[in-house]
């Protein structure tokens, strides 16, 4: 079964500093298909800009690599306005995509700050998509 995610800039990064890890993992699936990212302009302008800070001294080929391989392989879902309160506004696009999208897809939103979102069963941990991708 093919899953469709929307990757929280966290795990993006996280798989992006520590190879072998979790994140990574999730990165990997989606490179090679076994996850679809659900993609929009903001989302990957988020990648962009987050990944082109200096603290993290990501190679500029890297990210362009990266992130060209994410719009290849991704599906672009804009976003729907829901009801919910997020601590950290700057989260809404990824819920809020990750809710239009799954309207059409069995699509997840993967993160590693649950507590950032809603308590829901399609918001999970890089560990816990690795764990669906198995079943």
């Amino acid at each position: 079964m093919m899953y469709y995610a929307v990757i929280d800039t966290n795990v993006l990064i996280s798989g992006m500093l520590k190879k072998p890890s979790i994140p990574n993992e999730i990165l990997v699936q989606a490179l090679v298909g076994n996850i679809v990212p659900l993609i929009n302009e903001k989302i990957m302008a988020e990648y962009k800009e987050v990944t082109a800070r200096p603290k993290f001294h990501f190679p500029q080929v890297a990210v362009r690599n990266l992130l060209t391989d994410v719009l290849k392989r991704g599906i672009w879902q804009n976003e729907e306005y829901v009801e919910e309160d997020l601590p950290d506004p700057k989260d809404r696009i990824f819920f809020e995509t990750v809710v239009a999208g799954r309207k059409f897809y069995p699509a997840y939103l993967i993160t590693g700050n649950l507590k950032h979102f809603p308590d829901k069963d399609f918001v999970v941990t890089p560990h816990k998509m690795l764990d669906i991708l198995s079943t």
